[in-house]
This record gives structure tokens, sequence and C-alpha cells, in this order.
């Protein structure tokens, strides 16, 4: 459906154009005064500007063209040439009732069926999931979510961390210890075991154990490399107890994200495309684009207008490896081969914004992203009080179902103090709880603009009141709770008080919220639209009366607008990957 801000924009820019201007002066956005209207256009500044006219003589002359539309109730002028404006209640009322039938719920058709692939997750093979991965795992799946809400075709990708120096490193390590020597015996011709010699926990521990070797020993390092050159290369022994290392890994991994409500179309990882990396090295070597520096293979990308050395993107390493900035090229390669998409967003800590830079201008040169946009999303740290990453109270980095488990723990306390559960059963309230505390997490992250750094306060963010998702929880379930009693969910109808107007336009003006915060990539808009729409439904809700409300028609339209209410918050609280339970 056409939001109301579009079809206003729509109906001043034809008023605009009648007058000789064009019609992208006309457009209307919500009034920054909701005291002194209900929509503001400001065209007419820019369009005095442009023909060397008078502001506000330009205004009067687009606002008499308004003023005879019987869509608007008020056009006023104020200042040097804004146009305020209001709509009458039936156009309202009309907007109101498209919306409730729209099945797709004011959503904007942005996608147009077009593809759109995310990069989000990327967590290592063989580490546990920490705080550090939460950011890109609660951005990225909002975006899939809107994404797909918006008419995109969407394909999320988690992109593993499984081809690099540490596997190298755990390969080693597993030889030192002794572990499975049958991996490393060359005359060994298989088949391996199908059990894996080492658990998730092992590796948990293994990890950095060989991390810190290689850090400390110039030769443990030396044979890391190797093992990560031969292992690339195909090396048997090596390839089977990396398979059982990425096995063991993604079944703890999937655990992980499913505790969050994230899930991935693709579980792929930085091997998937090894096979396309020799041809692709071939035809960049053919084309003159990559060349030999240093003994290292790298495509040189920096240009004349950077304000900062911009170092060339390595290909191979002069001992044979390869890199992150390579696989990265070819999964470029592979996404536009397999899913022609328009769009190819990358949802990782923004001081990697410099890597990204190196690989899409080097795929840009080769011409490898088929014109398909590629964009770093880049985000910020998630603090403690102290203002530093958030870490357990030991120091260590927090993994991330302990914090899931503290949110919980938080969210269990608060319905107890709040008396919210007293009528629940044990598994019911600790489902909510649940929900409850991954909505604390969510909505803390999501609410803050993603390139901002922010202080994770788990008191704060899991109050029942002011900006949180517990309290827009509790708005949706007692909204749920008036239409239960009620027995009916009512009609959308006539508009008769300045609250009910005000949620209205609230309502309709959903679809502009999930376009801006498409076109942004800030699920922070979404939440805004939330807060605000919660807000209103409550200053509705004091102010009129619904159950005992003794007019029929009026009770059955309010009873309306509360449905509409609870399923536009229901939706937008889906976009950002919260659940509403039943009852609190």
């Amino acid at each position: 459906m056409t939001s109301l801000a579009a079809e206003l924009s729509r109906r001043a820019g034809e008023a605009f154009a009648a007058e000789g201007l064009d019609a992208g002066f006309g457009r209307v956005q919500v009034s920054d005064r909701p005291d002194l209207a209900q929509f503001q256009c400001n065209g007419a500044l820019a369009a005095a500007k442009q023909s060397k006219s008078n502001p506000r003589v330009m205004a009067e002359k687009v606002a008499a063209r308004l003023k005879a539309d019987p869509f608007f109730a008020k056009v006023e002028i104020a200042g040097p040439g804004f146009i305020n404006l209001d709509v009458t209640d039936d156009v309202l009322s009309r907007q109101l009732a498209e919306l409730a039938a729209d099945e797709k719920l004011g959503a904007p058709d942005t996608g147009q069926g077009r593809t759109a692939i995310l990069d989000f997750g990327g967590p290592n093979v063989a580490k546990p999931m920490h705080v550090g991965h939460l950011r890109s795992s609660i951005i990225g799946d909002c975006l899939q979510r809107l994404y797909r809400a918006n008419g995109w075709r969407v394909i999320s990708d988690v992109h593993l961390g499984d081809w690099g120096l540490q596997m190298g490193q755990l390969i080693t390590e597993v030889e030192v210890r002794g572990i499975a020597p049958v991996y490393f015996d060359a005359g060994f011709k298989g088949p391996y075991p199908d059990q894996s010699p080492v658990s998730m926990d092992d590796l948990e521990e293994m990890y950095p154990a060989a991390s810190a070797a290689c850090k400390s020993d110039p030769a443990r390092l030396d044979a890391a490399r190797r093992a990560t050159v031969e292992l690339q290369d195909g090396r048997p022994g090596y390839r089977a107890l990396w398979r059982h290392f990425v096995k063991v890994s993604e079944e703890g991994l999937t655990r992980e994200f499913a505790s969050l409500g994230v899930k991935f179309d693709l579980w792929n990882g930085e091997s998937t495309v090894h096979g396309l990396i020799g041809p692709m090295l071939e035809d960049l070597k053919a084309r003159g684009l990559a060349q030999i520096s240093e003994g290292a293979l790298v495509v040189p990308v920096a240009r004349e207008d950077d304000k900062k050395p911009m170092p060339p993107l390595i290909l191979v390493k002069s001992e044979g490896g390869v890199l992150y900035g390579t696989t990265d090229l070819a999964t470029i390669i592979e996404r536009v081969r397999d899913y022609h998409p328009a769009l190819i967003l990358y949802i990782v800590d923004h001081r990697q914004h410099g890597h990204f830079e190196q690989v899409f201008r080097a795929a840009q040169q080769a011409g490898l992203n088929d014109g398909a946009a590629l964009e770093h999303v880049g985000y910020g740290t998630m603090n403690g009080a102290d203002g530093k990453p958030f870490k357990t109270r030991a120091g260590g980095v927090m993994k991330l179902y302990d914090l899931i488990a503290m949110a919980t723990a938080e969210a269990q306390k608060r319905l107890a103090e709040q008396n919210l559960d007293a009528d629940i059963g044990q598994q019911e309230r600790g489902d909510i709880a649940r929900m409850v505390g991954i909505a604390t997490i969510k909505f803390a992250d999501l609410s803050n603009h993603r390139t901002t750094d922010y202080i994770f306060d788990l008191e704060r963010f899991s109050r029942f009141e002011g900006k949180t998702g517990p309290y827009l929880q509790y708005a949706a379930v007692r909204i749920r709770s008036i239409l239960r009693k009620a027995g009916e969910s009512g009609r959308v109808g006539r508009l008769a008080a300045p609250a009910e107007r005000a949620l209205a336009l609230q309502l309709v003006s959903v679809g502009d919220a999930m376009a801006a915060a498409e076109e942004k990539r800030a699920p922070n808009i979404l939440c805004d639209y939330a807060f605000t729409l919660a807000q209103g439904f409550s200053r509705f809700y004091t102010e009129h009366h619904i159950l005992s409300e003794t007019d029929a028609e009026l009770r059955a339209a309010r009873l309306g607008l509360s449905n509409l209410t609870l399923a536009v918050m229901a939706r937008i609280l889906g976009l950002l990957g919260i659940e509403v339970p039943d009852r609190m």
C-alpha cells in the first residue's frame, strides 16, 4: 500500500508541477511540530531559490492549490515558506482501514523481487560464541527480517572462519599433544575415523593454547603456517581432521544462534570457495590486475584521490598461504554466480572497514561483482560500565550463553518484583523469562545506532518502564489482554479525539519507518517507532474508555484501533527478533 506521506508528497508535487517546478519539491514529511500540524512540506524554500523568487510567495501559490484539494483539512503557511498540512479524519480513517486490510501490514515493496545477500555472524571454527559476536548476529538478523518483509529475496550466510592460520595452529596443537597420530601419518590410506578425536570443550581449551604457543615460539608459528598451506593444498589427514573441527563447531554454533532466534540460509565458510581461488588468481594475473610485490601476490587498489595511504590487497603471502581478502574476493564470485544479487551487505565490526574497502575496490576493478552493490554495514562495540568491551567480572571474554543466562535470571527477578507472573505455571514462567531476557539484550543493542559504542547496563535495560524491550513486550501484552477481555477485535472506524488521531497517524507511518530503516541499515529506527507507538497507545488508553465505552460504534472503533496497534507492534518487534508472550 502507498503510505500516507507518499500520497501527500504526490499531491504536493502536482501542485509544484502546476507552477512549472520540479514535483520533487513537494516531498511531505511528518511535522517536526505535531502541535502545529500533522505534516509539513518545506520545498517552497528550495523551489524559490531555484526560480529566484520569494519563498513565501511561492508557498502561497502552492498552498492555494492544496486548499482546493478535499484531502486536506488544513493548509497553512508558517515562517518564510513552510507549508503545514492536516488531512481530514475521513482520509485518515480510510488509510487505517487500508492498513488493516493489507496482508503486508504497510510494508513497502522496496525490494521489488531483487536479491540481497547478508553476510553476518562470522564466528571462527573451534571457538565458542561470545559477546563479541552479539552485535553482528542481532543487527544482521534484524536486517534480514526487515529486507524480507520489504519484498527482497534474502540469502543470509554465516560465513564461518574455517580456513585461516587458526586451523593450522589447531592441527599442529593436536599433533604436539599426540591426540590422534593417524591424521599425521603420511602413509595412512584411510578411511579416517568418523568420530572426532576432539570435542567442542577440547577445542575451546586448545585454541588459545595453540595461539599462545605460536606467539611465543617462532618454530611453532612456522609449523602452523606450513600446516595451513598443506591443509589448503588438500593433505588428506589434515582435511579429515579439519572436517571434524568444523562439524563439532557447527553443532555448537547452531545451538548458540538458536538461543538468539537467529537462523542462516547458508552455513558456508572461507573454505567453500577454495576451488575458485586458483582460477581467480590466474584470471587476475592474466589481466594485469594482480602482481608480485615483495614475494606476495597483490592487487593495487590505491586511487589518486585517496586522502590517506591505501595498501594493496594481498592475495597470496610469500610462503604460499591465502588470506581473508582472497577468500572474500572469491566469495563475491560465488555469490554473483549463484544468486545474481543486487546488493551484498557485510555486517561486520566497523574496525574492519579498511579491509572491506580493499576487497570492494579489487572486486570492482576486476568486475567480479557484476554490478552488485557491495557495502560494509559497520557497528561499534558493546561495552561494560567501565566503557571498555564487555567482559566477565573476572576480566575474561563473556560467553554468549552466560550473557543470556544472566539476562534471563534478571528477567525472572523483574517479573517477580512486578508480580506479573504470579498466576503462571513454572514452565510458562521460564519461557516468559527467556523471552524477556532475549528482548532485554536485543533491544539494548538495536535501540542504539549501530555505528555507536554503547554501555550494556543489564539493570537498566531489563526494566518494565522506559525505552526497553521488556516495556514494549508488556505494552503489547496489555493490548492483547484488553482484546481478550472484550471478546472481539472491533473494526477500524471513526476517529473522535486527538489521542486517536495521533495514534492513527503513527500507525499509518509504519511503512515509512520500515523503508527508512532499510535505506539507512538502521534498526534503531524501528526501535524508535515501536517505542513511540507504545507511548501513543498509552496516552490513548489513559484518556479514553475502551471496554467500558457505552457507545457501541465508538467501542468497536477503539477496539479496532487497539487491535491494529497490537498487530503493528508485534510486526515491528518481530522484525527486531523479539517475541511477545501471550501473557505476563
